[in-house]
């Protein structure tokens, strides 16, 4: 899973540093105080990261991509018109560093991976994954590059002083770290204001199509493996509760759950692994995973009914995708209270990736009460 971390944004700080230390040393001429700066950058840095996740409970990630881009924008403008003033330009580094581009931007790029699979039935988690090392290297390089070239343009280089710059080197520097730059925060406001349209509900909205597809059947998989003859699986409960029949479920928007399989009214806040084989993926919501049993049968286990739109809080995982597990493995800690008091049904609905592939169920008794590791059904399929 996506991990937030305060090096996302350290192009950011990077540029800002330099460029602020110009300001200092070759502007207004008071390098004695530029430590500040420093530890300015390295305060609010490790805390917008933190405060991301809880920010975005209550506010879009398009309106705080959106906010930080004002905050970048009013900083620049600090930066240019009130430069003389030692505690503006400290206030102007905090508003600069109020900033979640770099955050945002990857987290939409992960929530693409379901996109992607909704639209060619592959997840292609590695080449999004690769994305988040990428930017920050890229942002690392592109900030050394600017910085430097700006410095050598504006003439801030090697035993330069204040008094040395001319009206020409501080009106290059302004134009190239500032104007410049102003301009191109405002326009990506409207880019992503105008043209991102994954937000997070087009995302709930994306993974709720994607298990439809899913539990019907009408999406291949990578781990699908042709076989012409019958196979049996027996499948254990991943969780405590009560057996409930699949066409007793009903989903978020009052139709029956899709697809053939079963569920569970849990007693327990723990998921267990239901037999021995790989864990497929997991969903960027996290309420619902993909596993194959050693012997092919695909499953999807699903966490609650419209538990999509909680985001993935409340859910914490014990595995990695890719993971062989074994039967009785502890895979999720799920918060059953939470997901209550968000609304929602805390049911445990474990169906079939590939329902045509099935040929007959039997042992299976609804109402029953089971301990995880009981039997629950066994399968024919091919």
């Amino acid at each position: 899973m996506l991990q937030i971390s305060p090096s996302t944004s350290a192009g950011f700080f990077h540029f800002l540093f330099k460029l602020v230390h110009n300001i200092y040393k070759f502007v207004i001429g008071k390098p004695g105080e530029f430590w500040i700066v420093g530890v300015i950058a390295t305060i609010i840095g490790f805390c917008t990261s933190p405060l991301y996740p809880i920010l975005n409970k209550f506010i879009p990630r398009k309106w705080l991509f959106i906010g930080g881009q004002v905050c970048m924008s009013l900083a620049y403008l600090i930066f240019i018109f009130t430069r003389s003033n030692v505690l503006m330009m400290d206030f102007g580094l905090v508003l600069f560093n109020i900033n979640f581009a770099q955050l945002v931007t990857v987290l939409t790029l992960t929530d693409a991976i379901e996109y992607g699979q909704l639209k060619s039935g592959q997840r292609n988690e590695a080449v999004v994954l690769a994305v988040r090392p990428m930017i920050d290297k890229l942002t690392g390089a592109i900030s050394n590059g600017l910085v430097g070239y700006i410095a050598i343009a504006a003439g801030m280089t090697g035993s330069a002083t204040a008094a040395d710059m001319t009206g020409h080197d501080i009106r290059t520097f302004d134009s190239m770290a500032f104007y410049i730059p102003l301009a191109l925060a405002v326009l990506s406001i409207f880019v992503f204001l105008f043209k991102v349209k994954l937000s997070e509900e087009v995302h709930a909205e994306v993974v709720e199509e994607l298990k439809d597809k899913l539990a019907q059947g009408e999406l291949t998989s990578e781990a699908t493996t042709s076989s012409t003859g019958l196979k049996e699986e027996t499948i254990y409960a991943p969780t405590d509760g009560e057996l409930v029949a699949m066409k007793e479920v009903v989903d978020r928007d009052g139709q029956p759950f899709p697809g053939k399989g079963f569920a569970i009214k849990p007693t327990s806040d723990k998921l267990y692994a239901p037999f021995d084989g790989k864990i497929n993926f997991t969903f960027g919501t996290r309420h619902a995973f993909g596993i194959t049993s050693d012997k092919g049968l695909e499953m999807i286990i699903h966490i609650g009914v419209g538990t999509v739109n909680m985001r993935g809080e409340g859910f914490n995982a014990h595995y990695n995708d890719g993971q062989i597990v074994k039967k009785g493995q502890l895979l999720f800690d799920f918060d059953r209270e939470l997901i209550r008091q968000s609304g929602y049904e805390d049911w445990v609905i474990t169906f079939f990736a590939q329902p045509h592939n099935i040929k007959a169920t039997s042992g299976f008794t609804p109402g029953k009460l089971i301990k995880h590791g009981d039997k629950v059904v066994t399968v024919e399929f091919k």
